[in-house]
Protein backbone atom coordinates (compact mmCIF):
# COMPACT_ATOMS: atom_id res chain seq x y z
CA UNK A 1 0.00 0.00 0.00
CA UNK A 2 1.44 3.21 -1.06
CA UNK A 3 0.86 6.32 0.94
CA UNK A 4 0.12 9.41 -0.89
CA UNK A 5 0.37 12.93 0.25
CA UNK A 6 -3.30 13.37 -0.21
CA UNK A 7 -4.46 10.80 2.25
CA UNK A 8 -5.41 11.82 5.78
CA UNK A 9 -2.20 10.80 7.47
CA UNK A 10 -0.09 12.68 4.94
CA UNK A 11 -2.18 15.83 5.30
CA UNK A 12 -1.96 15.69 9.08
CA UNK A 13 1.84 15.21 8.84
CA UNK A 14 2.22 18.20 6.53
CA UNK A 15 -0.03 20.32 8.77
CA UNK A 16 1.97 19.24 11.85
CA UNK A 17 5.23 20.12 10.07
CA UNK A 18 3.83 23.54 9.12
CA UNK A 19 2.68 24.17 12.70
CA UNK A 20 6.12 23.05 13.96
CA UNK A 21 7.88 25.44 11.55
CA UNK A 22 5.57 28.25 12.59
CA UNK A 23 6.23 27.47 16.27
CA UNK A 24 9.98 27.42 15.56
CA UNK A 25 9.76 30.85 13.84
CA UNK A 26 7.79 32.25 16.80
CA UNK A 27 10.40 30.82 19.22
CA UNK A 28 13.28 32.39 17.25
CA UNK A 29 11.44 35.74 17.25
CA UNK A 30 10.84 35.50 21.00
CA UNK A 31 14.49 34.61 21.67
CA UNK A 32 15.66 37.65 19.69
CA UNK A 33 13.13 39.86 21.47
CA UNK A 34 14.17 38.46 24.88
CA UNK A 35 17.85 39.20 24.11
CA UNK A 36 16.96 42.80 23.28
CA UNK A 37 14.96 43.13 26.52
CA UNK A 38 17.86 41.67 28.52
CA UNK A 39 20.30 44.05 26.84
CA UNK A 40 18.02 46.97 27.68
CA UNK A 41 17.64 45.66 31.22
CA UNK A 42 21.45 45.47 31.61
CA UNK A 43 21.67 49.06 30.36
CA UNK A 44 19.19 50.18 33.02
CA UNK A 45 20.13 47.89 35.90
CA UNK A 46 23.85 47.57 35.23
CA UNK A 47 26.05 44.52 35.10
CA UNK A 48 25.92 43.78 38.84
CA UNK A 49 24.17 40.83 40.41
CA UNK A 50 20.80 39.97 38.94
CA UNK A 51 17.87 41.82 40.49
CA UNK A 52 14.47 42.89 39.45
CA UNK A 53 13.23 46.27 38.36
CA UNK A 54 11.37 46.88 41.65
CA UNK A 55 14.56 46.43 43.70
CA UNK A 56 16.40 48.74 41.30
CA UNK A 57 13.69 51.38 41.57
CA UNK A 58 13.84 51.12 45.39
CA UNK A 59 17.62 51.56 45.30
CA UNK A 60 17.27 54.59 43.01
CA UNK A 61 14.68 56.14 45.32
CA UNK A 62 17.06 55.73 48.26
CA UNK A 63 19.86 57.36 46.27
CA UNK A 64 17.58 60.26 45.30
CA UNK A 65 16.54 60.72 48.93
CA UNK A 66 20.19 60.80 50.02
CA UNK A 67 21.01 63.27 47.26
CA UNK A 68 18.07 65.50 48.23
CA UNK A 69 19.22 65.56 51.86
CA UNK A 70 22.76 66.40 50.77
CA UNK A 71 21.56 69.24 48.52
CA UNK A 72 19.37 70.62 51.32
CA UNK A 73 22.36 70.62 53.70
CA UNK A 74 24.49 72.39 51.10
CA UNK A 75 21.70 74.93 50.50
CA UNK A 76 21.48 75.64 54.24
CA UNK A 77 25.25 76.13 54.45
CA UNK A 78 25.17 78.41 51.40
CA UNK A 79 22.33 80.44 52.92
CA UNK A 80 24.41 80.88 56.06
CA UNK A 81 27.48 81.90 54.08
CA UNK A 82 25.43 84.32 51.98
CA UNK A 83 23.91 85.90 55.08
CA UNK A 84 27.42 86.29 56.55
CA UNK A 85 28.72 87.83 53.32
CA UNK A 86 25.80 90.26 53.20
CA UNK A 87 26.44 91.19 56.82
CA UNK A 88 30.14 91.68 56.12
CA UNK A 89 29.35 93.94 53.15
CA UNK A 90 27.09 96.27 55.14
CA UNK A 91 29.99 98.59 55.97
CA UNK A 92 31.75 98.30 52.60
CA UNK A 93 32.17 101.30 50.34
CA UNK A 94 29.35 101.21 47.81
CA UNK A 95 29.20 104.80 46.51
CA UNK A 96 32.15 106.95 45.44
CA UNK A 97 32.69 110.22 43.64
CA UNK A 98 35.61 112.56 43.07
CA UNK A 99 35.33 116.29 42.36
CA UNK A 100 38.45 118.21 41.25
CA UNK A 101 38.66 121.99 41.42
CA UNK A 102 40.90 125.06 41.81
CA UNK A 103 40.51 126.06 45.45
CA UNK A 104 42.15 129.47 45.09
CA UNK A 105 41.21 130.25 41.51
CA UNK A 106 44.82 129.88 40.51
CA UNK A 107 45.89 128.27 37.33
CA UNK A 108 47.21 125.21 39.17
CA UNK A 109 45.38 122.67 37.05
CA UNK A 110 42.55 121.82 39.43
CA UNK A 111 44.81 120.14 41.95
CA UNK A 112 42.35 120.36 44.86
CA UNK A 113 39.80 117.60 45.24
CA UNK A 114 36.95 116.26 47.36
CA UNK A 115 36.16 112.55 47.43
CA UNK A 116 33.07 110.91 48.92
CA UNK A 117 33.35 107.29 50.15
CA UNK A 118 29.93 106.04 51.33
CA UNK A 119 28.38 102.68 52.18
CA UNK A 120 24.94 101.39 51.23
CA UNK A 121 23.43 103.23 54.24
CA UNK A 122 24.74 106.53 52.75
CA UNK A 123 27.27 106.81 55.57
CA UNK A 124 31.02 107.17 55.39
CA UNK A 125 33.51 109.96 54.91
CA UNK A 126 34.25 112.93 52.66
CA UNK A 127 37.92 113.80 52.28
CA UNK A 128 39.02 117.12 50.83
CA UNK A 129 42.56 118.02 49.85
CA UNK A 130 43.09 121.73 49.33
CA UNK A 131 46.20 122.30 47.26
CA UNK A 132 48.04 125.63 47.33
CA UNK A 133 51.38 126.57 45.84
CA UNK A 134 53.27 126.04 49.08
CA UNK A 135 51.16 123.46 50.88
CA UNK A 136 48.32 121.01 50.78
CA UNK A 137 45.80 120.44 53.55
CA UNK A 138 43.57 117.42 54.02
CA UNK A 139 40.19 117.60 55.74
CA UNK A 140 37.77 114.82 56.58
CA UNK A 141 34.09 114.96 57.45
CA UNK A 142 31.99 112.11 58.78
CA UNK A 143 28.79 111.43 56.83
CA UNK A 144 25.69 109.75 58.29
CA UNK A 145 22.67 109.10 56.08
CA UNK A 146 24.00 111.50 53.45
CA UNK A 147 24.43 114.39 55.91
CA UNK A 148 27.44 115.75 57.80
CA UNK A 149 27.59 117.16 61.30
CA UNK A 150 29.77 119.91 59.82
CA UNK A 151 28.63 121.95 56.85
CA UNK A 152 29.81 120.69 53.47
CA UNK A 153 31.69 122.96 51.12
CA UNK A 154 30.03 123.23 47.70
CA UNK A 155 32.59 120.76 46.27
CA UNK A 156 32.05 118.28 49.11
CA UNK A 157 28.28 118.52 48.70
CA UNK A 158 28.73 117.88 44.97
CA UNK A 159 30.89 114.81 45.69
CA UNK A 160 28.22 113.40 48.03
CA UNK A 161 25.46 114.17 45.51
CA UNK A 162 27.38 112.49 42.69
CA UNK A 163 28.22 109.45 44.84
CA UNK A 164 24.58 108.92 45.76
CA UNK A 165 23.09 109.60 42.33
CA UNK A 166 21.99 106.37 40.61
CA UNK A 167 23.58 107.27 37.29
CA UNK A 168 26.90 108.51 38.64
CA UNK A 169 30.04 107.59 36.80
CA UNK A 170 33.16 108.49 38.71
CA UNK A 171 35.02 110.90 36.42
CA UNK A 172 38.02 112.62 37.95
CA UNK A 173 37.87 115.36 35.32
CA UNK A 174 34.24 116.34 35.84
CA UNK A 175 33.63 120.06 36.31
CA UNK A 176 32.59 121.34 39.73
Amino acid sequence: MSASITDTTGIIAIAAAAVALLALAVCVTLVISLRRVRADQRAVLGEREPRDLIAHAHELQGAFDSLREYVEQIALRLDGRLAQAESDLQGAIAHTALVRYDAYNELSGRQSMSIALLDSDRSGIVLSCIHHRDQARVYGKLVRDGQSELEFSPEEAEAVRLALSPSSVDDPDQPS
